[in-house]
């Protein structure tokens, strides 16, 4: 079992994490990498970096062959997968076996007994782990499971059996809709997992959801550290994680923990994994699944028990005992976790992909920033997840941890590509949750019509023209030879100020700017501002407008500026004469709202079709959307296929509109 070089079969901030650790412990890390991953910072740490493919997951990280070539390749006697990809895959586990290697996870058998839910839930129920009532039979067939939902009574879970992360999974309140669910979720699972094995559950309307962390070496070990509550979900997938749960109580937990280690008994298990349950109003608990693998948000256990799981990973794949037992288990303070995404939370969270043109993450007391990011990356890839960094904060209390990450968030810059910064700091300020008071319905109530745009002040647009002319001026200086500073803004007429253009989105606003001595005078709208630059630190512009005095963050090119101000991230380009902007979409042209590849395509030319009409459906960033039409009309024109990989914008649909 003892080995000296690991491979980290993964990407991203997962592979930076595990490199780092097993560094820490004096082994040699190994990383795998594509084309598109290149000058990412996990090839640049690691002590050695194979290349396994161009992009795309199927060609790559999900190439159990290629993962195997480059670890017996670099000698490495151990394999870590992370999470995702590969690491709840029991075949790849058992090739690892059986190539030689220690597989930095559970055992083979129990990855296929709990990756499946429906044989989870039954080892579940004959373990006296409290289940939701539902449908995990063989029987698959559309009407045998539209006869179970019957029994079960609505609303009904439809889950991919071999799933996870929200993908193959949907919610139906009546029966009218479960043939589509059903088929939506089959869909989705086979090409998510391969297996479009479905199972039933019954919906428990607004519960909390609640997992345990726990542990188990070789030498009949198992332990748990404690829950987290991970209640904030919008599509099935976790944005905000803490730990502990707000209304944890130490009878309560130590029911769930002990529920919790009997599952992972039941099955034998070796290493970290999580046994989640939904958790009610009454306080009674339900067994979803477990995850047999290092969860997402395994920062904010570390920091509430002072452990660090992927070392104890290390040393239970090595055949080491744990160091602790369940007695020295001891939570102190709270810890907060979110996710930062390369996603549009006013688009309807869509996937976005872009440039990474500045990344300043926050530090401070209790701040903990696991990314695998770095400035100058040359574009987010629509191949992979769309997260992009966890950001955490620990303090003493959870009002501590809770203000603290706040503050991170507004002080961690990514500014290149859409991000849901403003969207996590609305979260984490909303009532509700500051209460501890969020279940899984808390996004739905608390943004009923979803996340709303994000609109440009008139004091950032000021801002933003400022630091867009002030680079021009640099540069005209620099080019006119020596002028003094005292000139700047000099005439010996009187100046008029100059009308400006700058597009925000596809809003054209139309500024006035008038140079002066020590900086700008600028009017938007109505109102007047004095902007002018007092200096930079820590990677921060001071500048003063009117009697205010704001840090921002930026990043200036001839044409385009972009500024973080507090969590709001803004964008702003000057069009010049003769630049030809991209065509404008309308309804009658159905395009491709991110990059991603074509799953499924109805229309048909000559198809007759009303507004909402399902048009077809994109995968990206690992979840399926629906194409649906935006007028009523006839299908002129299909321009893609199944299987076809597209760019944001792709024509993909045109649709001549009904008079």
């Amino acid at each position: 079992m003892a080995f000296d070089t690991l491979l980290v079969a993964n990407r991203g901030e997962i592979a930076v994490r595990v490199i780092r650790t097993a560094q820490s412990l004096g082994l040699r890390a190994v990383a795998v990498y594509t084309t598109a991953d290149a000058k990412a910072p996990h090839v640049a740490l690691a002590d050695e970096a194979v290349w396994i493919g161009e992009g795309p997951v199927g060609d790559s990280y999900l190439i159990g062959d290629k993962i195997l070539a480059a670890a017996q390749q670099t000698g490495s006697g151990a394999i870590h997968p992370g999470y995702g990809f590969l690491s709840e895959n029991s075949e790849f586990a058992q090739a690892v076996e059986a190539a030689g290697l220690t597989f930095i996870g559970p055992e083979p058998s129990a990855i296929l007994s709990m990756g499946n839910k429906a044989e989870a839930k039954r080892l579940m129920i004959a373990a006296g782990v409290p289940c939701v009532p539902g449908y995990e039979g063989a029987g698959q067939s559309d009407a045998v499971l539209i006869e179970a939902a019957g029994s079960i009574g609505f609303p009904i879970m439809v889950k991919a059996a071999a799933g996870g992360g929200g993908r193959g999974m949907r919610l139906v309140h009546d029966s009218g809709d479960l043939g589509e669910a059903i088929a939506l979720a089959r869909s989705e699972a086979e090409n998510a997992f391969g297996s479009g094995e479905l199972i039933l559950e019954k919906a428990i309307i607004e519960p909390r959801h609640v997992e345990i962390q726990v542990f188990a070496d070789t030498h009949g070990n198992v332990i748990h550290l404690g829950e987290r509550d991970c209640s904030v979900q919008r599509r099935h997938q976790k944005v905000v994680e803490e730990a502990p749960c707000p209304v944890m109580t130490p009878e309560l937990r130590a029911r769930m923990g002990a529920a919790a280690v009997e599952a992972a008994r039941a099955v034998a298990y070796r290493g970290a994994g999580t046994v989640e349950f939904l958790l009610d109003e009454a306080r009674e608990f339900f067994f979803l699944e477990m995850n047999t693998r290092l969860q997402v948000e395994h920062p904010v256990t570390e920091l509430v028990t002072g452990l660090d799981l992927v070392a104890m990973q290390i040393a239970v794949a090595q055949g080491e005992t744990l160091p602790l037992t369940q007695d020295d288990v001891v939570l102190t303070g709270h810890a907060i976790e979110v996710r930062l995404y390369a996603e549009d939370p006013a688009n309807d969270y869509l996937p976005a992909t872009g440039p990474i043109d500045l990344w300043q993450p926050a530090c401070g007391p209790g701040v903990r920033v696991d990314a695998g990011i770095v400035t100058g990356q040359e574009v987010v890839s629509p191949f992979y997840d769309p997260m992009l960094a966890k950001l955490i904060a620990y303090g003493p209390t959870r009002e501590v941890a809770r203000a603290r990450l706040i503050k991170t968030v507004k002080e961690s810059v990514l500014l290149g590509t859409v991000t849901n910064s403003a969207f996590l700091a609305d979260v984490l300020g909303q009532e509700a949750f500051a209460k501890g008071e969020a279940t899984t319905a808390f996004l739905d109530q608390a943004y009923p019509d979803g996340f709303p745009v994000t609109e440009a002040k008139p004091q950032n647009v000021a801002l933003a023209l400022a630091l867009l002319l002030e680079a021009d001026r640099k540069r005209t200086k620099q080019a006119a030879g020596y002028v003094s500073d005292d000139q700047l803004g000099w005439s010996s007429a009187a100046l008029l100020p100059l009308q400006m253009i700058l597009m925000f989105g596809d809003e054209e606003l139309t500024p006035r700017a008038l140079a002066k001595p020590d900086g700008w005078s600028i009017w938007v709208g109505g109102e007047q501002f004095g902007v002018c630059f007092t200096g930079r630190a820590n990677g921060r512009i001071r500048a003063r407008i009117n009697d205010q005095t704001v840090d921002v963050v930026a990043h200036v090119t001839r044409d385009a500026v972009q500024i973080a101000v507090g969590a709001d991230r803004l964008s702003f380009r000057r069009p010049r004469p003769g630049a030809q902007d991209g065509a404008a979409t309308a309804g009658d042209r159905v395009t491709a709202p991110m990059p991603g590849l074509v799953v499924e395509v109805q229309a048909e030319p000559g198809m007759t079709v009303t507004k909402g009409d399902r048009l077809a459906v994109l995968e990206a960033m690992k979840m399926q959307h629906q194409i649906t039409a935006a007028i009523d009309g006839t299908v002129a024109s299909v321009h893609v296929k199944a299987g076809q990989q597209l760019t944001a914008g792709d024509v993909m649909i045109e649709i001549e509109e009904t008079e």
